[in-house]
């Protein structure tokens, strides 16, 4: 099964919803990452501050945090290769490293296509 692990940069918390500013990218990625797990998929998050050991025990993401600097964060890796750096994955991404089936409405390009509503 594929694993997708997502790298965060420091923060309080993963839902986005914390502190003076709602980061809105963040939010929807909080709500794309708990259906992905919902859906049966492999998928972890580190945050930098409170998880460092996971990035300086990472080869690709040490090599990552040295060329890039922690602003590049986050960054995605499937099955250990980047996938992504500098933004988080819409659920269409997540959907196909995962080999997910997203609903037809979403696969349509509807109007409600993976977490973005109109």
């Amino acid at each position: 099964m594929t694993t997708i692990q997502v790298f965060d940069p420091t923060m309080c918390c993963s839902s986005g919803v914390c502190g003076a500013e709602v980061d809105p990218a963040l939010v929807a990625f909080a709500a794309d990452f708990a259906w992905a797990q919902q859906a049966g998929a492999r998928i972890e998050r580190f945050n930098l501050g409170r998880e460092p050991m996971a990035f300086a025990q990472n080869p690709t993401v040490g090599a990552f945090l040295q060329r890039s600097g922690a602003e590049a964060l986050p960054l995605i890796l499937v099955d250990g290769e980047v996938a992504l750096a500098g933004r988080y994955p819409q659920r269409e991404e997540l959907a196909r490293w995962a080999g997910l089936v997203l609903p037809a409405a979403a696969q349509a390009g509807g109007c409600c296509s993976g977490s973005r509503c109109c």
